[in-house]
């Protein structure tokens, strides 16, 4: 049998939440130990196959569209080409593997131990490391054994695959998505969420034709309506038919394409196309890591029950990320992590945020942190709302992306801001400034009298600031 290893701090998982938590950790005098399995690598799902090489394929998509139709400023038409296989390794080792061997360095820099394993938890106390890969159990040793001073749990999530969808083939997951040999002719997407739109509008700016089915009324469910009418308008001006209030059947496929079979209203319909990805959603890895051998609980949605440290009901575990409570976003299990590696090093920190902001790259982009009108009124709170379009924004009239709007939600009584929304351009950028108006409880009035450099697509923020306290300039 193997000798049972004690370890200080141990982390299992490698991304978002792990890789920060393991560097602020190791900055805070503990002894560090990730344990990542490779499988997506250093810096998890969302830099290896997510949110950055998504980007990298959505700004690909955008330049290209660009380049073809730049009428509106004067410049003659071009019949611009893609060589996809030059965008793909673009994406690839210009894009993920720089900010991969980004990650690796800062490790290497805390002095951060890197064991290449898969975790299973044995009890509340040890864990033991498996070979990666399809051997792992075939290690008669019984693996390496570790028991440590604290435990972080950071094993992020994978994407929900639904009955008669099986990701094989031309039916994939947004992983295939982002990894497709050829740019398709048609392409269907189940889903309208966030990683979906996004895809979407990037493969229809690359040329494809795009379907979108998407099981309930509206794409983007989490936006307010107004926000996503914005979305959708510009959606169809690529040519994406999105079809709402459908349920995806089942799938078929040979060696060229797949048909995917819907439903809307009782009636089946039938589409054709080159690969479907489904995008209906991600489930916590809270199955895949043995760990109902230990007492930590879970809750009805499978994910790990958590203090506002990230402390689990086990002295000792602590779980952060998409396998606990909360929108699954690379930056909250960034904080996470800051706040789990403070609270065992003894410090006063605490996942006490008034809201996350929740970002999407379609087109234009949306971003909204804190609270909607309509979920303020249902707490009880009296709330007002100001709204200033990027058409008044010299900067956006100047970009030709006039379309969309900033708005404040407010208390009435003391006019404090509770909750901001943006649709427009560069709104991803915006939502740094519109998370710190929130969680920091400013008032209109603070907003209102800080001063924006012009012209940038900033000034929509103190313009609605300016609505809010009665002095509307320049609407």
């Amino acid at each position: 049998m193997a000798d049972v290893e004690k370890k200080d701090t141990v982390i299992v998982g490698g991304g978002p939440g792990g890789y920060v938590a393991a560097i602020r950790a190791s900055e805070l005098g503990q002894k560090v130990t990730l344990i990542e399995k490779g499988d997506p690598g250093l810096g998890g799902v969302c830099l290896n196959v997510g949110c950055v090489p998504s980007k990298a394929l959505i700004a690909a998509g955008h330049r290209l569209r660009e380049v073809r139709d730049a009428s509106t400023y004067g410049i003659s038409k071009t019949d611009a080409t893609i060589d996809f296989k030059k965008t793909q390794d673009w994406k690839q080792h210009k894009v993920v593997d720089r900010m991969t061997r980004g990650v690796k360095m800062l490790l290497k820099k805390h002095k951060v131990e890197i064991i290449e394993g898969a975790a299973m938890m044995d009890n509340d106390h040890q864990l033991r490391i498996m070979k990666s890969g399809p051997k792992q159990f075939m290690d008669f040793d019984g693996g390496t054994k570790i028991t440590w001073n604290n435990l972080i749990l950071a094993t992020g999530s994978r994407p929900i695959e639904i009955p008669n969808f099986k990701f094989e083939g031309r039916v994939i997951d947004s992983t295939g998505g982002l990894n497709l040999p050829e740019i398709p002719k048609e392409f269907v997407v189940i889903g309208g969420g966030y990683i979906g739109t996004e895809l979407a509008g990037a493969y229809a700016d690359l040329g494809s034709h795009v379907t979108i089915i998407e099981g309930t009324d509206s794409i983007l469910g989490g936006f307010d309506k107004d926000m996503v009418s914005v979305v959708v308008k510009n959606l169809k001006k690529k040519g994406i038919d999105i079809i709402t209030n459908a349920m995806a059947k089942n799938s078929t496929q040979d060696d060229s394409s797949v048909t995917v079979t819907y439903e809307v209203d009782g009636k089946e319909n039938s589409i054709k196309a080159d690969y479907c990805m489904v995008s209906v959603g991600r489930k916590p890895n809270t199955d895949n890591f043995a760990l109902d051998m230990t007492s930590v609980k879970l809750n009805d949605h499978h994910q790990v029950i958590v203090d506002k440290q990230g402390r689990t009901n086990v002295p000792g575990i602590w779980a952060i990320g998409d396998i606990v409570p909360g929108p699954a976003l690379a930056h909250k299990a960034f904080f996470e992590g800051k706040t789990a590696a403070g609270a065992i090093a003894g410090k006063n920190t605490a996942n006490d945020w008034v809201g996350v902001p929740a970002v999407c790259f379609a087109d234009p982009e949306l971003a909204q942190v804190g609270m909607t009108a309509d979920e303020a009124k249902k707490k009880g709170i009296e709330v007002a709302t100001a709204k200033f379009p990027f058409a008044g924004n010299a900067r956006a009239v100047s970009l030709d992306q006039p379309e969309g709007f900033v708005r404040f939600t407010y208390t009435k009584d003391k006019k404090n801001v509770v909750g901001a929304e943006v649709v427009g351009p560069e709104a991803s950028t915006l939502a740094g400034e519109l998370s710190l108006i929130v969680n920091c409880g400013m008032n209109v009035e603070d907003v209102s009298l800080t001063i924006h450099p012009h012209p940038t697509l900033n000034e929509p923020i103190q313009e609605a600031a300016d609505i809010a306290m009665g002095f509307p300039t320049h609407i």
